[in-house]
Parts: structure tokens; sequence; C-alpha cells
């Protein structure tokens, strides 16, 4: 799995003009892929790794600051644009597979103890944020060292 943290003071995503999620606070805005390889443990490695990451401001964890984190699924993570101009999907797990990965992911956040908002997966969403520093960092758990690809 990859995502892309970004460390914000508030953020919503919207679907349809509808706000379906929301933080108020300063927290992680956490884009979220899957491809097919990707498993549960993948996501619960991925949860943990985030939860407990040091990079909220004086080097604290969302864990430490019981700090909230909105979860926005994108496929576009895994764009391969070695290739011409447009780019290839075809790394990104499909729906049937993504869709219960992100849901394991966001459970195993919510299970450590994490206050979750998401998006709508699948949904076309507009994301609004204010990003504090500005701070982004990506993580992918092919580089955790827990399993070979």
């Amino acid at each position: 799995m990859r995502a892309i943290l970004q460390r914000a003071t508030r953020a919503s995503v919207s679907v349809g003009g509808e706000v379906v999620g929301a933080i108020d606070r300063p927290g992680l805005v956490v884009l979220a892929g899957a491809t097919h390889t990707d498993t549960v443990e993948d996501a619960r490695a991925l949860a943990a790794k985030i939860w407990t990451l040091r990079i909220l401001s004086g080097e604290r964890s969302c864990a430490d600051e019981d700090a909230p984190l909105l979860v926005v699924s994108q496929f576009t993570l895994y764009a391969d644009t070695r290739r011409g101009r447009r780019p290839s999907w075809s790394a990104a797990a499909p729906g049937e597979v993504g869709a219960p990965l992100l849901e394991a992911f966001v459970a195993a956040l919510r299970e450590l103890g994490a206050t979750v908002e998401t998006g709508r997966f699948g949904a076309m969403m507009q994301v609004s944020l204010v990003n504090d520093g500005p701070f982004t960092i990506s993580l992918d758990t092919a580089d955790f060292g827990t399993r070979r690809r």
C-alpha cells in the first residue's frame, strides 16, 4: 500500500458538494492506495506506521497528540508514467480488491485509537486542506521490509 501524508491544520472532503469527512484541528490528511499484491497485513502495518510516525509539531505522533486523520482513497498513487503521455493505472488494485483493503486500513487506525474521517471510495471527491508547514511525505509498505515483493 502507498500513502501520501500531509500535515494539516484542517481539512475536508466533499462528494457532489456535500462534506462527507472533515477534521477541524491539527492532524493528517492521508491519501491511500492499494495494489494487487497488498494484504490486510499491509493495511495494518501502514496504519501502525502512520499512527506512530513522529511528524507532527514538536516531533510528536498522532498517537501522542490524539490527532485526527482524514483518509481519502487514491488509486492514482499507483500511476505508471514511464511510457508515453498517458498514465497507466494497471498497478492500482481494482475496486473489489482496493475497497476492502482501504476499509481494513481505516479499521486498523480506529483499533489503534485514532479518530478517522474518510472520503467515499470510488467517488469523484474534492479535497480541501490547509497544509501545515507545508509538510508532505510518502510511505510505501514495500519499503517496510515486512515481506518481499
